[in-house]
């Protein structure tokens, strides 16, 4: 403190506090950082377009969606080919992804197309293990999806892109008048039943995979 009343400047942010402060802050929110965020801003976006039952509706919720899921292979290139990767990156490009699926999945159940207890495993399994990764990074350790893990959600984006198209398909075909026996067979619902019970299930493996391979780890972190 220097004159009675008076604050020194010291405690003010000087301007080169603010350059190092807005540096930091460029090099942290590079493109492949903000295609990310942008991934998880685009979810809830997707859910409110497709819960509507509008054929337009529907339509720009898949357009949505492709957009989103293109982010998750740019933003890794992007991140790879010009030595881009980041801590939060790390920990943010995973959290995105569970982010869309999870919302693809709720909005697949809340419309009768996929059982909900099977949309409850994968999401418990898909936030347990972020919550995980939360803590670890938390305290200062970085713990990266392993290649298991990122097969299973390709496995997850095929199922919801091949219901998503087909709820497309049926919204356009009744819109149109059409009412053919395909969109009202129970076959459709079976096949979507198998393919989110063996999403379900690898996504349920993969999550005791990564428990035991970072059990070490992971006991560090709880302690």
């Amino acid at each position: 403190m220097g004159k009675k009343g008076v604050m020194p400047t010291s405690v003010f942010l000087t301007p080169d506090c603010d350059c190092r402060t807005f540096g930091h802050w460029q090099s942290l929110m590079n493109t492949p950082n903000k295609l990310t965020l942008a991934r998880i801003i685009l979810s809830p976006i997707f859910m409110v377009f497709f819960l509507m039952d509008n054929v337009y509706c529907r339509a720009i919720s898949l357009v949505i969606f492709a957009i989103a899921s293109l982010t998750d292979i740019w933003d890794g290139y992007l991140a790879r080919k010009y030595g881009l990767t980041t801590g939060f990156g790390k920990f943010m490009d995973p959290l995105a992804d569970k982010i869309l699926t999870s919302t693809a999945f709720i909005s697949f159940a809340t419309l009768g197309y996929v059982k909900a207890w099977m949309i409850l495993l994968i999401i418990t399994r898909e936030f347990l293990i972020t919550g995980l990764r939360s803590l670890a990074a938390y305290r200062g350790m970085v713990i990266s999806p392993t290649m298991s893990a990122k097969a299973k959600t390709v496995l997850q984006m095929v199922t919801i892109a091949a219901i998503l198209l087909y709820i497309n398909m049926k919204t356009f075909f009744e819109a149109s008048g059409y009412t053919g026996r395909f969109f009202k067979s129970t076959m459709v619902t079976q096949v979507f039943d198998g393919l989110v019970l063996v999403t379900m299930v690898v996504t349920v493996i993969t999550g005791i995979d990564y428990l035991i391979k970072n059990g070490a780890l992971l006991k560090a972190v709880l302690k």
